[in-house]
């Protein structure tokens, strides 16, 4: 097959007292995401897109919070390491989309550096990582500001 398509999703804990990290970028803010990992929800998304498009299951197959080698991990590190999955299986990625569900913070501001820092992970032109983000519109557990969601589609192409 000379294209597959990939789609992930993941969800985290809005929490006091943590870093929150989305596409590799530290955004400053009151709370952070809860997780075993820097809780990267962009990252864990993407993660599971490409796993998925390649047959691979998930991020809790492959890196179970269950192991303390994971605890605390770099999800863009991670990412690198699907990417490396993805490679071994002859593709590469041809594009992403990605859409980061939150009330707040605005993340317009960090939306370039996100873009770079997944581009150089995923080894394409930023212009094939597109980020979007929306709000709950006051709904849900988005809206109560009670966590992040993200959601990510991938299309890997042959490498031959």
């Amino acid at each position: 097959m000379s294209v597959r398509i990939g789609q992930g999703v993941d969800i985290h804990r809005l929490v006091p007292d943590r870093k929150l990290i989305l596409g590799g970028v530290e955004i400053p803010w009151e709370k952070g995401l809860l997780g075993h990992s820097d809780a990267d929800v962009v990252c864990h998304a993407l993660s599971n897109a490409l796993l998925g498009a390649i047959g691979e299951g998930d991020i809790g197959r492959h890196f179970p919070d269950s192991d303390p080698r994971y605890k605390g991990a770099s999800s863009i590190a991670l990412l690198r390491v699907v990417m490396d999955f993805v490679k071994a299986r002859g593709f590469r990625v041809g594009n992403a989309d990605l859409t980061i569900l939150a009330e707040k913070p605005k993340l317009g501001p960090y939306r370039e550096a996100m873009q770079q820092q997944l581009a150089a992970v995923l080894e394409v032109d930023p212009r094939d990582v597109n980020i979007k983000a929306t709000t709950g519109e006051k709904l849900g557990f988005v809206g109560r500001e009670e966590g992040m969601m993200a959601e990510a589609v991938v299309l890997l192409e042959a490498l031959s």
